[in-house]
């Protein structure tokens, strides 16, 4: 399993978890990893990883996309899809050292493959705020 598709598992189980309430994370992760069949161990320890980084950063996480927003909006306005969207990015660019570059890229794929129309260009706007404005290189 590649780095693309572990980041795409990860944010299905985000986005299942923003639908289904944040009782048990270690047994909804357990329980995706066995009915998707994902036996990849480095897989496991990546979803894991990054469930875990963003719950305990999630305060930051989200005060960085609040902060991008237009003027009108409110982070309860934003899609859960593209939340979780715009989470995993922002965990992978600030905490774990991912290349900016390969981390929006990657959130921009999924935007188009699971958001909306306009869902590839909100993301894109807020994670390039974000880098501009934390001048990450």
């Amino acid at each position: 399993m590649n780095r693309s598709s572990m980041r795409e598992e990860a944010f299905k189980i985000l986005y299942s978890m923003q639908i289904q309430g944040n009782e048990n994370k270690q047994e909804q992760i357990k329980l995706y990893i066995e009915s998707n069949n994902i036996h990849n161990e480095e897989a496991k320890k990546y979803i894991e990883d990054a469930i875990f980084g963003i719950e305990n950063n999630k305060e930051e996480i989200d005060e960085q996309i609040k902060k991008n927003l237009k003027e009108n909006w409110k982070i309860e306005r934003v899609s859960k899809i593209d939340l979780s969207i715009l989470r995993l990015a922002i965990y992978e660019i600030k905490y774990k050292e991912i290349p900016y570059k390969v981390a929006i890229n990657e959130a921009v794929e999924l935007a188009k493959k699971y958001g909306e129309d306009t869902s590839k260009n909100f993301v894109n706007g807020i994670l390039a705020s974000i880098v501009k404005e934390e001048n990450i290189t």
